[in-house]
């Protein structure tokens, strides 16, 4: 096959020393104006082609080169040639492209176009606004309540993306983007969307518009310095595979919910999709979310992702432009990739070019390889021409030990101004592999789930953790409780229930970590606690290992946002017991509070009110009922009352309320007389817990609107509204009592939507619906 590579970046070396090794190689042509031509043809010597002086949004000059020179396929590594419709104008040349149409690249090239594109087909993601009006995205942005994110609509090289911290620099954004229009025609139109909290990954897979086969999942490091700080870049680094926080399971999750919608979508759209498509995503507590799309290989993804492709890239190529991907095997070795990027001094405002870069004849190794970015030649001397200068990419059977390497070349290489983090991979290099299972576990699964969770429980570790995941018994340091008067611990051991079962049915496990550490951290926060540390539970049939690895990787997720240690746990293979299948989810949650602010107060009275917080859904209760009543309904497809399917909807995980409610517990007039988390039971079984005998609470059931989700609960199965107030939380997840005089104070103190739905008045202990 002869080959045009177009592109000039790191990606695309990348790219090139991959197709290089091809057996199916005939010739090499590439447009890169950087020094790595140079090098390959040292290496490769006349299999690749000396440049091609076309620029790369050159659509004309390209395609002509292509048929001139008989080209078999064309192969796109950048936005800037799709967007301008490259693809295009070679398919209808006769040159197969690999890369999508103009219409299809969209995706990427107008996030205006793609928010709303996953809007039509249920792809999660953030919420978001579309602006092109200075006056009106500034209100917007001083009326919402959440935290944002700012991206200019168009491409704009990795820069168009902004993080404010604070409303003034949100204001100076927009301005910089609608009124000053910094970033050109890229800002004229801009997307601001609720900024979201978590793990990210890259996602990325080969696509022949049909069959999806999806990578390796990669962890990109977009922040200019160590521990995520500074400004937005295009990419700092990446390693993978990244399955600690990715694990096989929450793969294959991925690809049905968010990858093959999207090329299904477009392909329904008349957008064929034909190359690599690459989801942004963030693994929120509330579920994965798409952050963006794009329409191409990822940079530095490729540099880590290529190393471990086991398959001929140009025979993944040739199946995807002749459409028969699904026929196609695509392997991948089973070895860990790092790539550290070198940049420019002032990187990413600005970049001083033309120093002489040095050391790079000391970086040569098997398993090393520097991928050149933004360099050029100058009368045989390599030296720096751009911001991301250069990418140090190892490979290694571990992880930890290609960042060992990789930093050790590093070390041999300099130029002036050079800047990179030191801390590519390292949250998530922990290979110790304990024993976690419990006897009549498989000893080769149950080392192989312990591998999988270990590095995300012992993230949520602090010095206190003296023994946890591995040891007979886990071991806190509780000193620090000293500095208490009166400390009282509190404890609480709780399940998920039969949520399990359908999540299990849709192979959707991940959030059932969050359910059971949100629900028990909820179960001690009503006696005033905050957690300390939690020990889980699993039972099943037969360990997958993969399963359960994702559902402590879950909990791991939910315990280290609340500042509480996964000490460790149990997971038991019992077959005979558990029918083929069927697991459960339980565990022990340790909290502390002060005796003198500990809940429920004593003085609760007749006139106190009663406050709601609004659940996510269901939360881990009634899913008995729920699962009976909804047997014979479609829960996958678009409910247009919910604005999601039903499954999502019933599989939103438990919401904790700590960060909301932690302010108002800690202030010194202790507004909070009580708290109820609406459980099993629902308001019938919950509310009286912390009721005196001589008290009732009256229930305003129109003092809130009951989300559309309870509503067909209720329809479908013609149940009493009594019996769905007994099972349900009916939208309330967590009530406060309080004095009417504290009701304004708790409103300034949670930034949540309070709605006041009743009050206690005297009376034998009950509850009256009315």
């Amino acid at each position: 096959m002869k080959i045009l590579l177009v592109g000039s970046g790191g990606r695309e070396h990348a790219l090139a020393w991959k197709i290089l090794s091809s057996p199916r190689l005939t010739k090499l042509f590439v447009t890169s104006t950087n020094a790595s031509p140079f090098l390959l043809q040292q290496q490769y010597g006349d299999k690749i082609a000396p440049p091609v002086k076309i620029a790369e949004d050159n659509i004309h000059e390209l395609t002509q080169f292509a048929v001139q020179e008989k080209i078999d396929s064309v192969i796109i590594g950048g936005e800037t040639p799709l967007a301008a419709g490259l693809s295009d104008a070679l398919i209808k040349a006769g040159i197969p492209a690999f890369g999508p149409t103009q219409a299809a690249a969209q995706i990427e090239a107008s996030k205006a176009f793609a928010k709303d594109f996953m809007t039509r087909h249920q792809i999660p993601t953030a919420r978001y606004q579309t602006f092109t009006n200075l006056s009106n995205a500034l209100h917007h942005v001083r009326t919402i309540d959440y935290p944002v994110v700012i991206k200019a609509s168009g491409l704009a090289a990795g820069k168009g993306v902004f993080l404010p911290e604070t409303l003034t620099e949100t204001e100076s954004i927009l301005q910089e983007l609608l009124q000053q229009h910094t970033l050109g025609a890229a800002g004229n139109e801009i997307v601001i969307e609720e900024r979201l909290q978590g793990e990210e990954v890259s996602l990325l897979a080969f696509t022949d518009g049909y069959t999806v086969k999806v990578m390796p999942p990669a962890r990109d490091h977009k922040r200019l310095l160590d521990n995520n700080q500074g400004p937005n870049t295009g990419g700092m680094g990446a390693y993978a595979p990244a399955t600690t926080i990715c694990p096989p399971v929450l793969q294959t999750e991925l690809t049905k919910t968010i990858l093959e919608p999207a090329i299904n979508g477009l392909r329904a759209e008349g957008k064929l999709f034909v190359g690599v498509l690459y989801a942004g995503l963030m693994l929120t507590t509330h579920g994965p979310r798409v952050i963006e799309f794009n329409c191409r290989f990822g940079d530095p993804e490729t540099q880590v992702l290529l190393p471990l492709l086991d398959s001929d890239l140009l025979t993944i190529v040739k199946a995807c432009t002749e459409g028969n991907l699904a026929d196609c095997a695509v392997n991948w070795k089973n070895t860990h990739a790092v790539c550290v990027i070198l940049a420019s001094q002032d990187y990413p405002q600005k970049s001083a070019t033309g120093f002489s870069i040095n050391g790079l004849t000391t970086c040569d190794a098997e398993n090393v390889t520097v991928f050149q970015a933004g360099t050029r030649l100058d009368n045989q001397q390599i030296v720096t021409a751009g911001g991301r200068v250069l990418g140090v990419t190892v490979w290694d059977n571990n992880l930890a030990d290609a960042i060992k390497i990789a930093y050790q070349h590093i070390g041999k290489i300099h130029f002036t101004g050079m800047q990179y983090r030191q801390d590519i991979g390292t949250h998530m290099t922990t290979k110790e592999i304990d024993h976690y299972a419990a006897a009549g576990v498989n000893i080769d699964e149950g080392a192989h789930t312990v591998e999988l969770m270990s590095a995300a429980v012992r993230n949520t570790y602090g010095p206190e953790v003296l023994a946890g995941i591995g040891a007979f018994g886990g071991m806190f340091d509780a000193s620090a409780l000293k500095n208490m008067a009166h400390p009282v611990l509190v404890a609480s051991t709780d399940g998920i229930g039969t949520k399990v079962h359908l999540a299990a049915q849709f192979n959707r496990l991940h959030t059932l970590g969050y359910d059971i550490v949100n629900h028990s951290v909820n179960d001690i926060l009503v006696q005033g606690a905050k957690p300390l540390f939690f020990l889980d539970y699993l039972a099943t049939s037969q360990l997958d290992a993969e399963k359960m690895a994702s559902i402590v990787i879950g909990m791991a997720d939910a315990c280290r946002a609340v500042n509480c240690a996964l000490l460790g746990g149990e997971t038991a293979e019992m077959p005979g017991i558990y029918m083929p299948n069927t697991f459960d989810v339980a565990g022990t949650i340790v909290g502390v509070v002060e005796r003198s602010q500990a809940l429920p107060q004593n003085n609760l009275q007749a006139g106190d009110v009663l406050l709601g917080l609004a659940s996510s859904g269901p939360h881990t209760n009634g899913y008995s009922l729920i699962r009976k009543v909804l047997a014979d309904v479609d829960l996958t497809t678009l409910n247009p009352a919910l604005g999601m399917s039903l499954i999502d909807a019933l599989l939103a995980p438990h919401r904790c309320y700590l960060p909301i409610l932690q302010a108002a517990m800690a202030h010194p007039k202790a507004p909070i007389k009580a708290l109820i988390h609406i459980t099993g039971g629902g308001f019938i079984e919950n509310i009286p817990r912390v009721l005196p005998k001589n008290l009732n609470a009256d229930i305003q059931l129109n003092s809130w609107t009951v989300p559309p989700l309870f509503a067909f609960i209720q329809q479908h199965g013609n149940i009493p509204l009594q019996q769905m107030y007994r099972v349900l939380n009916m939208g309330i997840g967590m009530m406060i009592v309080t004095a009417p005089e504290h009701v304004n104070l708790l409103r300034e103190l949670i930034s949540e939507q309070l709605w006041q739905i009743g009050a206690l008045t005297p009376g034998e202990q009950r509850v009256n619906l009315q």
